[in-house]
Formats: structure tokens, sequence, C-alpha cells
């Protein structure tokens, strides 16, 4: 089974191309033209052991806002796309992972239900030139997009840098566990018997 997609999508504001494999080896191309996301974004692919190829440009002279939020969106396209009929799926995921003086919890359901809860606290407003709150503003588009039930537990953490590469490799960990097929389940993981 393959559970690749391709995704592209372009607005005024952006143009965003997404090649995603869910059973990869860590693989990534990466360029956004947002240097903080590119880090985000390639240790995710690392640490999920996905594959993928993330190429963005967009309208950075005036803020990383829409780049970051369209990635969120056509990620979040494309891990659906890959996932397919979710047959075998193992549904649920959760990872910890801790990032020097941070801790960060990661909660998914491939459920067909978006929702994004966030709890804790991002310290800074920036790290280097990267708007901190535009990480809450990419992770409610990947849920929403990827039609996945996601919780973000910060547990503590001092350094926002830490924090935040700490989230990103708990959503990459528990978005592997969750997507993984196991071959005790027959048909989808739901007594509804529908998960699309």
């Amino acid at each position: 089974m393959m559970r690749k997609s391709d995704i592209t999508r372009k607005t005024n504001e952006t143009e965003i191309a997404v090649s995603f494999s869910l059973d990869g080896k860590g693989q990534a191309d990466i360029n956004t033209g947002v240097p903080f996301m590119d880090h985000m974004l390639d240790l995710f692919i690392k640490h999920g052991q996905f594959d993928g190829r993330i190429h963005a440009n967009g309208d950075t002279h005036i803020d990383d806002h829409h780049t970051t939020e369209d990635i969120g969106i056509v990620l979040g396209q494309a891990v659906l796309e890959a996932l397919g009929d979710k047959k075998g799926l193992r549904r649920y995921g959760n990872a910890f992972v801790p990032m020097d003086d941070a801790l960060a919890q990661v909660v998914i359901d491939c459920s067909n239900r978006p929702h994004l809860e966030f709890r804790g606290d991002i310290p800074n407003a920036k790290v280097g030139a990267f708007d901190t709150e535009l990480v809450h503003e990419f992770l409610w588009k990947f849920a929403l997009e990827s039609r996945m039930n996601v919780h973000v537990i910060v547990h503590y953490g001092r350094n926002t840098h830490h924090i935040i590469e700490a989230v990103f490799k708990a959503l990459a960990r528990a978005l592997d566990d969750a997507t993984m097929i196991d071959p005790r389940v027959e048909g989808v993981p739901s007594t509804k018997g529908l998960l699309t």
C-alpha cells in the first residue's frame, strides 16, 4: 500500500508544494522561505520517519503569517490524502519529548473530527525573526486539514526555541504512532465502521 501524496496550493499570497510519505526514512527537502519553519519541518520529517518535500514561496516581505499558515493547510491535506481509507490504522498516538529544559506532549486521534487543544506557555513572542504565535496557527490549520484531533501540552520549559522544538518532535512521533498499520485491526478502528 502506497501511503503517499502530492498537494499544491496557490493563492495571491503563497504557493505551496508538498510531497509526503507516511512510510519513509526521515528524508527531508525543505525550503519555505521561513528559516525557523525550515528547521521545525526538517526535524518533524526526521523524527516521524516520514519522507517529505515541502517548498513554499510567500509574501514573507510582509511577515511569515500567510506562509506558515498555508504550510499547515497543505501539509495537513497531504497527510489526510496519504492516510487513504484508514483501514488497519492504529488511530491514536501519544508522544512525550524532552528538549533540555522543556517537556512537550502531543496526543493525536485520526478521527475525522478536527480539533486543536493547546495547553502551555511559549514565553517569548519571537525566536529570532519568527513570531511564535504562528506555532498555534500552523498546528490549528494542520489539525483542521488533516481531520485530526490534536492535543498539545507543554508541561514546562524556559527556552522558547526548546519548547517549540519539543512540540514539533512530539507531533512527529505521535503522528507516526497514530498512522502505523496494526495487523490486528480489521477495517477501520471505530465501532461506527467509519473514519472518513
